[in-house]
């Protein structure tokens, strides 16, 4: 893309789409293996009803809240997504700015946020999806 600002780009413009979900209910060990077999590093917690409110899981998450947990470790078959979850999301709307987008990563400690235009979530935007586009 010539004379492109990525910095002045939307999210809706960056980010993934197609992300993949899990239910809560499922166990680390299941979330780890949808992972490995659709190549990401997160999952989007499906919401058990419409006025609940999504939950995010990472591979830092199964890693550090059940592998590396010293002697509070977690079995991955034992542990439930919702246990270990991100929740609520910190989240974007699709015609944000990638500048603000940043701003809103880096004020949370995050490196991806879901897009989320009002009804559901449309797609993901990471750190990298904006950093590649530069």
């Amino acid at each position: 893309m010539p004379n492109v600002n990525v910095r002045e780009m939307k999210a809706a413009d960056l980010m993934r789409k197609g992300v993949e979900t899990i239910a809560s209910g499922a166990t680390a060990a299941d979330a780890l293996r949808k992972m490995r077999q659709a190549k990401v590093s997160s999952l989007i917690v499906d919401r058990r009803n419409k006025d609940d409110a999504y939950g995010l899981l990472t591979k830092a998450d199964i890693v550090t809240k059940v592998i590396e947990a010293g002697p509070k470790r977690r079995n991955l078959s034992g542990t439930k997504v919702f246990q270990i979850m991100s929740k609520p999301l910190i989240t974007v709307p699709p015609g944000l700015a990638a500048k603000y987008c940043i701003r809103v990563m880096k004020k949370a400690g995050v490196s991806r946020v879901p897009v989320f235009d009002g009804k559901q979530i449309v797609g993901i935007l990471s750190v990298s999806d904006i950093f590649n586009r530069s």
